[in-house]
């Protein structure tokens, strides 16, 4: 509590105001508050995380990843610079949706389908000025033991939204996040269900379990990328992506080796 009301706030006072401006100037530094302001968050919500490889750059590129818990984006966003892809119903939440929208987070309507060219526009301009794009490519948050079939749609349409701004193709990379460890112990899985944000818990019910969850170990862990061009087939480039998270997600939850290749 002490370091919310001394240290959090304090931040947040200054950091939101600043990245409002920074945004409405478009300066090109707009990722340096968000990254401090993660870290911040992490320190405020007990995630210890550690880093294997290292994001892609100076090219176009789409991450995609596995999803457990709103708390992925505080750990992410606290070691790359990306630009989060969430659904629509974020953007309407209290503060958070302010908070996403400094952040220059791209929302998609999965309602529909006509919104996939909208969102896909929007990614392969921000792509395409040097940022880096994530995407839970599950769609959906599940308990963290396996990783749910990724959905290839908004993977083809960056790589077509790409193209036609003339790159002539897109890196994605496959990452993955896993909370291996929770006051030091291993995460089984009931303990895994005071992490993930599932169904059968609301959203505050949820902070709650996080907030009092003591210190969580998280390891984030960026793939190899794969290359996208205009003649790859993005639902082959795709699979490969969600086989690559899969097998290190199985390993960083057994605390083995990583099964494949890591972008060191």
């Amino acid at each position: 509590m002490l370091f919310f009301v001394f240290v959090f706030i304090p931040v947040m006072i200054v950091v939101i105001p600043l990245q409002a401006l920074v945004n409405a100037l478009k300066l090109p530094f707009w990722n340096v508050l968000p990254r401090f302001f993660h870290k911040v968050g992490c320190v405020f919500l007990g995630l210890r995380v550690t880093v294997i490889g290292q994001p892609a750059t100076g090219r176009a590129t789409l991450l995609v990843s596995n999803h457990i818990s709103w708390t992925d984006i505080i750990a992410i966003g606290s070691v790359a610079d990306v630009t989060f892809v969430a659904k629509r119903e974020v953007g309407d939440w209290f503060f958070v949706g302010m908070m996403a929208r400094l952040q220059k987070t791209i929302f998609v309507d999965r309602t529909r389908k006509t919104d996939a060219k909208r969102t896909s526009t929007e990614m392969g301009a921000h792509m395409a000025g040097g940022n880096a794009v994530l995407l839970f490519a599950e769609g959906q948050s599940d308990i963290g033991t396996h990783v749910l079939p990724f959905r290839s749609a908004l993977v083809g349409a960056a790589q077509h939204a790409m193209i036609e701004a003339g790159a002539t193709d897109v890196l994605i990379q496959p990452l993955t996040i896993a909370y291996t460890r929770l006051q030091g112990l291993p995460v089984g899985r009931n303990e895994r269900s005071l992490i993930a944000w599932v169904k059968s818990r609301s959203l505050k019910q949820n902070v709650v379990e996080i907030l009092g969850g003591g210190v969580k170990d998280v390891t984030v862990a960026f793939g190899a990328p794969l290359s996208l061009s205009q003649t790859d087939d993005r639902k082959a480039v795709t699979r490969a992506a969600e086989n690559l998270v899969r097998a290190n997600l199985v390993a960083l939850n057994r605390g083995l080796q990583l099964a494949v290749a890591t972008n060191r």
